[in-house]
């Protein structure tokens, strides 16, 4: 995501402050400007821009635009529950994790709810990288509904400036399941990385930026054989739900996911430089409305008796179809699976903010399915901790 120069911040302030009134703005975005950041790309930001930022990406349309997710009239219920004990002190727990909200659902029941870092039940945060599994779950509603012919398809079938390139040989199963073989390079600590790369990348006249960018990429490895992670891929994901069924990722996401599922709270989805959502991320969403997506889910993605996606789409989207290099770990269609550890009762989804290491960068966790032991247990939770081992996702 790249956004304008600093050189902004005192115009932008002053336009605000004196057309609107510094008071009158809400509580995000007056910290948002108070922390506005200094670099242009939003891998590079300090942890104070990070945490006001993540908040109020979509306040300012002059940073990022966006468009918005509609919600119905009838939200789910989320009744409360006995409340949970955990054996530890909550709070300390959030503030060391640098935790904005953790909320925890049992049976569809809320058994906690906390929030942090000055965040409340009626804000919104940006998802980051949780997005890949919204993404995923509007390919299994394209399919049940004849836009998408079969995984097997090739990319450029659908995406025809992909013609000519490696993606020519990738299937959309390939695709989700990030095993491509094209080579891309993930590393968010680096200025030279695709990941970082790909913010700054002009895009050829008239063609989207992701597309424009990813279509020059070589191939590494044939197609199938080799798993990388590669948030480039999921936004190539997107870019195909879209060209597939004629309709914008949020609409459709509306459609098929917030107003089935019973979302509260309208929602945003930030756009590329050339007005695409960003489907590898940036989904602002309410807590409680994350959690949702997880009960619904955990349900079968069904609304009124009907599921929204393919037969056997979420049994072949939240189990491992590939290897990860890392024991007791595999990935599904864009579905982190943590197979070793479904006796453990691991939450079912899990949004965090992560510092890997020296790099300095964000990360939003990823959203997984546990074998059905654990699958009455659900957890939410927006934050940033240090995982146990460099490299760690």
């Amino acid at each position: 995501m790249k956004f304008k120069k600093v050189a902004l911040v005192g115009l932008l302030t002053v336009a605000v402050a004196g057309g609107v009134g510094w008071l009158s703005l809400d509580k995000e975005t007056r910290g948002f400007l108070a922390e506005f950041p200094t670099n242009r790309d939003v891998l590079f930001w300090k942890e104070s821009q990070r945490d006001a930022a993540f908040r109020a990406l979509d306040r300012l349309p002059v940073l990022a635009k966006h468009r918005v997710i509609s919600a119905g009239n009838a939200p789910s219920a989320l009744p409360p529950g006995p409340p949970l004990n955990l054996g530890l002190d909550v709070d300390a727990y959030m503030q060391g994790q640098r935790s904005a909200a953790l909320l925890v659902l049992h049976k569809g029941q809320v058994r906690l709810e906390r929030y942090g870092l000055g965040f409340d039940a009626g804000g919104r945060w940006t998802s980051f990288s949780v997005a890949k599994s919204f993404t995923s779950t509007l390919v299994g509603a394209a399919v049940r509904d004849g836009h998408i012919k079969s995984m097997d398809d090739k990319v450029s079938d659908y995406i025809q400036e992909m013609k000519g390139s490696a993606y020519d040989d990738v299937s959309i199963r390939q695709l989700l399941t990030m095993t491509s073989g094209i080579r891309w390079n993930e590393d968010y600590s680096d200025p030279q990385s695709d990941v970082a790369q790909f913010n700054n990348h002009q895009p050829e006249e008239g063609m989207d930026a992701a597309v424009s960018y990813l279509r020059k990429l070589p191939r590494a490895a044939p197609a199938g054989t080799r798993w990388l992670y590669s948030t480039g891929e999921t936004n190539l994901v997107g870019i195909l739900v879209s060209r597939a069924t004629g309709k914008p990722l949020s609409t459709y996401l509306s459609e098929k996911i917030w107003v089935p599922a019973g979302m509260e709270q309208q929602a945003t989805w930030i756009l590329s430089k050339t007005g695409q959502e960003i489907s590898g991320c940036c989904i602002q969403a309410a807590t409680r409305d994350f959690a949702r997506f997880g009960q619904f889910i955990l349900g079968g993605a069904r609304a009124n008796g009907q599921s929204i996606v393919a037969d056997d789409w979420l049994p072949q989207a939240t189990t491992a179809r590939t290897g990860i290099n890392m024991p007791g770990r595999g990935y599904g269609y864009q579905w982190w699976n943590q197979y070793a550890r479904a006796r453990l009762r691991i939450p079912v989804v899990d949004l965090r903010r992560r510092q890997l290491c020296r790099a300095r960068h964000f990360r939003t966790g990823h959203l997984h399915r546990p074998p059905a032991p654990a699958r009455d247990r659900l957890q939410r939770q927006l934050g940033r901790r240090r995982p146990r081992s460099c490299g760690q996702r």
